[in-house]
């Protein structure tokens, strides 16, 4: 596991769920929406962007987690040896868009660029979420489905499933590290 492409719809705790990843593997953590968007919530040029995420999958050791745009998907999931989904029942990322919400007011969010607007933030997440649900979760299932035979997919239903994967992950670190204390 050297290139992790984290994805799924918004507010499945993606960002989380990678900086977890990341403390656990060492591996170096690129937020996307920390590269699509500058301090308060402004969008860079798509281009700069687009170049952005080309030099970091043209690196060794990834994590890279969040959307960015269609084009950069599909290229970041072919480059990945690591896949993982979170694709949570959708009453839960209504729910935990909500929570950020909230809290947001108090603790920026995980993985979001200074001063960002949260309000307008999460009232867009609410939009893309059905948006995210209808059009695009079927076709990551469709992929994932596909991908399984062929690569290391970790498809996370539940929030059983992402302990279960942070408790795998940690194993596999451990039994990684005593390989080469030797």
């Amino acid at each position: 596991m050297k290139k992790v492409a984290v994805f799924g719809n918004t507010g499945g705790g993606k960002s989380t769920l990678s900086k977890r990843l990341s403390e656990i593997t060492g591996l170096p953590l690129y937020p996307l929406d920390k590269i699509q968007y500058q301090s308060g919530g402004a969008e860079v040029p798509n281009e700069e962007y687009k170049h952005t995420h080309e030099k970091i999958l043209a690196t060794d050791r990834w994590i890279i987690d969040g959307f960015g745009c269609m084009e950069t998907l599909w290229l970041r999931l072919h480059e990945a040896d690591t896949r993982v989904f979170v694709d949570l029942p959708l009453y839960v990322h209504f729910w935990w868009v909500t929570k950020r919400l909230i809290t947001g007011k108090f603790i920026p969010p995980e993985g979001w660029p200074q001063k960002s607007p949260i309000l307008k933030s999460s009232i867009n997440s609410y939009r893309v979420l059905w948006l995210c649900h209808k059009y695009l979760t079927p076709r990551y299932r469709e992929y994932v489905d596909r991908a399984q035979n062929t690569k290391s997919v970790y498809h996370l239903r539940s929030t059983e499933e992402i302990s279960q994967f942070f408790d795998s992950m940690v194993q596999m670190t451990n039994n990684s590290n005593q390989v080469t204390d030797y």
